[in-house]
């Protein structure tokens, strides 16, 4: 048992290892981290070094439990004055897009199913479910290439993009457990029934989210643990619960936790920054350990006989039934331009949710549940390979990158300011040229907004005065009012 035991572990090790090196690949040769977790995952796999793993119901937990705590985390790094302006936009995509795109898709799905895959028999039904499990955009693809990249968008494209990837995963969840009852009854719904219990899953989920978001926080400030790093833990504890009592008062739990979030992210608690740090790092180890439990399932020899309807289904849905429902959807949107729609269209980007739901329908052993899941994992594939790679590319295309305010980020000193402080810091190098008029701290030329906190010279740190002594290689820690004076800090300074 013992020996058994470490062999998962250095097994584990060994994935999560090539799985952060293949992340570091990413950002350097712009390949979307997410599909590399999952490429180790198919290289360690049954059809690579071998690992057997066929295990539906642990994959199903481990995908649930992760996107449970990647739409939590989102929702703590979405600002709510960012995302207000678009929230109409958000929500129509988020729900009606959904419905549109399971529709538009299961029709396409069908047809092309019928046309390219006659012999397996794949009803309209079994092509709606697929479609379904395919209808939201996925919010851990989303969050983590908009933000890896550090894509700034002009006309808040990325607010809407990521409410709509955070809040759209109940919609098409709801759908795929539908069509699951309906399929496994074979007999016709009553739609009125199946809306009416749709609308209350989505109301009670934004009310549970709203109210114990704002109960977490009351709690958090109120209760004296004396081990601050059990406060991250303490917010982990709250989400887990979020999610389950959700479930059990009839609610959507994934949209409750992604407003959840977003209510706690949202208000001040203490250790914020400790807590944000916290949720940061374990939202990208639920990615990895998703992605690579996604790639293990897969047999990579069975995606071959499915390559040509797979690559038409998604070339269709990115081509054809996403820009369509998206510009449908946003008819009404005055002020969103076609290059934004576009985009908009553009993002429709796929990744573990659509795995997952298929997952669902493999763990409910579903009529062609196997061809589903497979066709599902090689359109994400496609989605990832083609629309993550590209977001940067397209947005200079169409005109709507903007240039971001590059700043040196710390890395002499280990120091955060919480959000609620509305000020700015940089770490800045001494060169000759900005000691060229005098070597005194008060010889800079510095705006009167801006202070110099810390001094770090070799390994020694200093509290300067305006009589210091400055050095070429010195670091300087500077604070002050906002982005706008830094940047007029670094103009007196003449930094590039």
């Amino acid at each position: 048992m013992n020996i058994q035991l470490e062999i998962i572990l250095i097994v584990i090790s060994f994935l999560f290892f090539f799985s952060i090196l293949a992340g570091k690949a990413s950002s350097k040769f712009g390949v979307p981290a997410l599909l590399l977790f999952l490429s180790v995952g198919m290289l360690f796999g049954s059809d690579g070094i071998g690992i057997q793993f066929e295990n539906i119901q642990f994959a199903e937990t481990v995908g649930t439990i992760a996107l449970c705590i990647i739409l939590f985390s989102g929702g703590m790094d979405t600002k709510i004055n960012e995302i207000r302006p678009v929230i109409a936009q958000g929500v129509v995509l988020a729900t009606l897009g959904v419905l549109l795109t399971a529709i538009l898709n299961g029709i396409l799905v069908w047809w092309i199913l019928g046309m390219t895959m006659e012999s397996a028999g794949i009803g309209f039904l079994t092509s709606l479910l697929l479609a379904a499990t395919m209808s939201s955009t996925d919010s851990a693809s989303v969050f983590s290439i908009l933000r890896s990249k550090g894509l700034h968008l002009k006309n808040n494209l990325r607010p809407m993009l990521e409410l709509e990837s955070g809040s759209n995963d109940p919609m098409a969840y709801i759908l795929v457990i539908t069509l699951i009852g309906i399929i496994k009854s074979d007999a016709m719904p009553d739609f009125w029934t199946v809306s009416y219990q749709l609308l209350i899953q989505l109301i009670v989920g934004v009310l549970v989210g709203f109210t114990l978001g704002k109960v977490s926080v009351y709690i958090i400030n109120r209760i004296k643990i004396g081990n601050d790093s059990l406060y991250p833990i303490l917010l982990l504890t709250f989400c887990i619960f979020i999610f389950s009592f959700t479930y059990f008062v009839k609610g959507n739990s994934f949209l409750a936790v992604y407003i959840s979030g977003l209510v706690i992210g949202n208000s001040k608690f203490v250790h914020k920054r400790s807590s944000l740090n916290f949720f940061d790092g374990l939202a990208w180890l639920s990615q990895l350990l998703m992605f690579l439990t996604l790639g293990l399932l897969v047999n990579p020899h069975e995606l071959i006989p499915i390559i040509i309807p797979g690559l038409v289904i998604s070339f269709a849905m990115i081509f054809i039934t996403r820009p369509l429902v998206v510009f449908i959807g946003l008819l009404l949107f005055r002020k969103l331009k076609f290059k934004d729609k576009t985009y908009i269209s553009w993002v429709g980007l796929r990744g573990a949710v659509p795995i997952i739901f298929a997952i669902i329908a493999l763990s409910e052993n579903m009529p062609h549940a196997r061809l589903v899941f497979n066709i599902v994992f090689l359109c994400t594939l496609v989605s990832l390979l083609l629309q993550g790679t590209s977001l940067p590319i397209v947005a200079r295309w169409l005109g709507l990158a903007e240039k971001p305010n590059e700043f040196k980020k710390l890395g002499e000193f280990d120091i955060e300011l919480s959000d609620d402080i509305k000020s700015a810091t940089a770490e800045i190098e001494i060169t000759a040229n900005m000691i060229a008029k005098g070597k005194l701290v008060m010889d800079l030329s510095l705006p009167n907004n801006t202070l110099i906190v810390l001094l770090k010279r070799d390994d020694k740190y200093l509290v300067p005065t305006g009589k210091t002594i400055l050095q070429v290689k010195d670091k300087l820690l500077i604070i002050t009012d906002d982005q706008e004076a830094l940047m007029e800090t670094y103009k007196h300074l003449q930094i590039d």
